[in-house]
């Protein structure tokens, strides 16, 4: 988890990992290699995680140096690892110009949709990209949520203009897109993907500042611990400030 950077970082890759992992291991046998997509990979991590578990991972990255951090820690795994993974400068708009229909089993989207222009062209060609009872991971800012943030952290004005906002501003004061679970999951039926399973994702720690590094190991595993049971049980999960939202290509 050092590599993971801060505590709202590791609490984010942590548990949209464990949601994840416990959606592969219920759709799908143990053991078999699965063809991954990660679309807007970032700097890797979902991704090299996968494909140190055995799978078969293509990741598609916009930002050249996000992109190069994923070159640079993938040049750092194994062969065995290196040659599962396959790493293209693009973004998720772009799946038809680089895949067949299909070609993946799981496809992650996480943290995209919310810089998007047209998130639901995104969507469904990233629902494309599924064989037939494939997996669509998205992880998408939460719309229901959004004065939480403002509110807990002492800004009445921010809370008050947020209850009725579509979008938010994130960390580096970019304004960006948020989901509400009710639109979203009528989109996922809309693109033939629907809904199978959503959990929320940092209930607790959202305010925690950015430069915070991580508690002591047994802390950390405490902390995530109470993170994941929030994520999975109402109403904690429907206030987290990310949902994690799974569904299945039909």
């Amino acid at each position: 988890m050092d590599g993971l950077g801060g505590l709202r970082a590791t609490v984010r890759q942590e548990l949209v990992a464990r949601q994840l992992d416990e959606q592969i291991t219920s759709r799908y046998p143990v053991g078999q290699r699965l063809r991954i997509l990660d679309a807007g990979m970032g700097q890797g991590t979902q991704a090299l995680r996968l494909a140190r578990a055995g799978h078969t991972v293509t990741g598609l990255e916009a930002d050249e140096a996000l992109l190069r951090a994923a070159r640079e820690a993938l040049a750092g795994e194994p062969a065995g690892i290196r040659e599962r993974v396959r790493l293209l400068q693009g973004d998720g708009s772009e799946t038809g110009v680089h895949f067949l229909p299909g070609s993946f089993d799981v496809v992650l989207c996480h943290g995209v949709l919310m810089y998007a222009e047209e998130p639901d062209a995104i969507l469904a060609g990233l629902a494309r990209m599924l064989a037939p009872g494939g997996l669509l991971s998205l992880l998408v800012r939460n719309g229901d949520a959004l004065a939480m943030r403002p509110g807990t952290g002492g800004d009445w004005r921010g809370a008050l203009s947020a209850y009725e906002s579509a979008t938010d501003v994130d960390r580096f004061g970019q304004r960006v897109r948020a989901d509400r679970l009710a639109e979203l999951t009528a989109t996922l039926a809309g693109i033939a993907a629907p809904l199978q399973a959503w959990y929320g994702v940092r209930v607790f720690t959202d305010n925690v500042p950015s430069e915070v590094g991580l508690p002591p190991a047994d802390e950390l595993e405490l902390l995530l611990a109470a993170e994941e049971q929030a994520g999975r049980t109402e109403p904690y999960r429907r206030v987290a400030a990310l949902l994690h939202v799974c569904g299945v290509r039909g």
